[in-house]
């Protein structure tokens, strides 16, 4: 018999991440705080909407590109928050932004077109480009730069088949943010050497003392940028699988044919909810995004507490810490924890293999939660410290 299966799919690796939520799901007693879904409940205006939407019948099909009204709102809230204005026509509706990055690479590559993906990062960025027949080129990020891209780092990875840049910022799984002073150099080699980027501006309502500056903002970057955001982690409705990406027309297009063809649109009950979320839902926004920033506080006072090392970030809702003093790999580390103490964090090398040595925490649960975890943490660093003494 053939073989049923694509080499292209099977060389590919399974999600790093995926691998603890199975292992904690088998444990009823263990802490986890390995996945990034906010704790919080969608806010009830939100819900309230989808449900009524569902008792007026509102469950048929949308056009494809999604609800007008919804687009209509997303450009108002990308202008009142980026300062960039998109048509209608500038703006795709999704299944979440993951099919948005998905979506981006199979509209703009063609075989052996290079993508830059700094890491750690997503984890679906390098998949999706294989998948769209284009080559992967990785920049390793360094926490001494706070996992930042440099102008120097970004030179030295583009040739003449470069194409694209992935900008995932703010960071899943470091945390870090760019500020506008940090982006304008990358702006600069974006334009000289006439590529384009992939904005993942997923996180972009969680940053902490500092707004979220978009690359797409800066001089003569529109027309360079697709900007990936949606509606899971600022409005708390992972579940409810709504994201959206805007762009050039020219380019928006050509995804537009291909969400046809794949999807045929966006759940319509998500979409009528998010309407409600971009017109009336700030504050809510803004009260969960002190929660987070308190829970951020906590851990990295946690971590100081128990000498260990970790930069700090002001984005998302992760904290990467380095666990390089143990001499043992992020995986190894990661395993033990959970096995002693029941406490499932992700290994850094789930997001890049220069995560190697870190481990990522997320601080989207409850602050008990947090606070039982930390305790079983320090027990188990100290154990390891005892164990290197021996």
């Amino acid at each position: 018999m053939r073989n049923p299966l694509s080499d292209k799919v099977t060389a590919i690796k399974p999600s790093g991440i995926r691998k603890f939520f199975d292992l904690v799901s088998e444990m009823p007693d263990a802490i986890s705080l390995g996945v990034g879904e906010p704790d919080f409940e969608t806010p009830w205006r939100i819900r309230e909407e989808g449900i009524y939407t569902l008792e007026k019948g509102k469950t048929f099909y949308t056009s494809n590109a999604g609800l007008k009204e919804l687009k209509d709102e997303i450009g108002k809230y990308l202008k009142r928050k980026i300062k960039v204005k998109y048509k209608s026509e500038e703006i795709l509706v999704t299944v979440g932004g993951s099919e948005g990055i998905d979506l981006a690479f199979r509209a703009m590559l063609d075989q052996g077109d290079e993508v830059l993906i700094p890491q750690p990062s997503f984890v679906s960025y390098l998949p999706c480009v294989s998948l769209a027949g284009g080559t992967p080129v990785v920049i390793d990020l360094q926490e001494k730069n706070d996992f930042k891209l440099t102008k120097e780092e970004l030179e030295a990875a583009i040739t003449p088949k470069t194409k694209m840049l992935v900008m995932p910022y703010p960071n899943n799984p470091t945390g870090a943010i760019m500020t506008r002073e940090e982006l304008e150099p990358i702006a600069e080699l974006v334009k000289e050497h006439d590529l384009y980027v992939l904005s993942d501006e997923i996180y972009s309502e969680l940053t902490y003392g500092q707004e979220h500056t978009s690359i797409a903002s800066l001089p003569e970057m529109k027309e360079r940028t697709l900007i990936i955001n949606g509606f899971s982690k600022s409005y708390a409705m992972t579940g409810w699988r709504l994201g959206y990406i805007c762009g050039p027309g020219n380019i928006v297009e050509q995804m537009l044919k291909i969400h046809q063809f794949a999807i045929m649109c966006a759940p319509t009950n998500s979409q009528y909810a998010a309407i409600e979320a971009l017109k009336h839902c700030d504050k809510d926004v803004k009260e969960m995004r002190t929660a987070y920033n308190q829970r951020r506080r906590f851990l990295m006072h946690s971590f100081e507490k128990m000498g260990l090392q970790c930069f700090e970030p002001f984005g998302a809702f992760y904290v990467f810490p380095s666990i390089q003093e143990f001499n043992m790999t992020s995986e190894e580390f990661a395993t033990r924890l959970l096995e002693e103490e029941k406490v499932a964090v992700i290994p850094g090398t789930a997001f890049g293999e220069c995560g190697e040595g870190f481990l990522r925490v997320s601080y989207a649960y409850s602050i008990d939660s947090l606070k039982i975890a930390m305790e079983r943490l320090a027990c188990f660093i100290s154990r390891l410290r005892e164990e290197e003494r021996a």
